[in-house]
């Protein structure tokens, strides 16, 4: 069993168990929606600015997938 296949199968087990809870009957303060909005926000600022940095070599491998060129002909 590789890496990879572990990563994807804990990564889909804990969305599992975040998915369908038991009931918890606990209280959830303001404070615990304004952390995970934080969370999220900074999750989705950090991906726009890794997309940003990485625009050029991501923008070339596609370029060079897609490209209608033969190589070798």
């Amino acid at each position: 069993m590789n890496l990879t296949h572990l990563t994807g199968s804990s990564l889909l087990v804990a969305t599992l168990f975040v998915i369908a809870p038991n009931d918890a009957y606990a209280y959830l303060d303001p404070g615990t929606g304004s952390y995970m909005l934080q969370i999220i926000l900074g999750v989705l600022l950090g991906a726009a600015f890794a997309i940003k940095a990485f625009w050029f070599r991501i923008r070339a491998f596609f370029g060079g997938l897609f490209s209608r060129k033969s190589k070798g002909r």
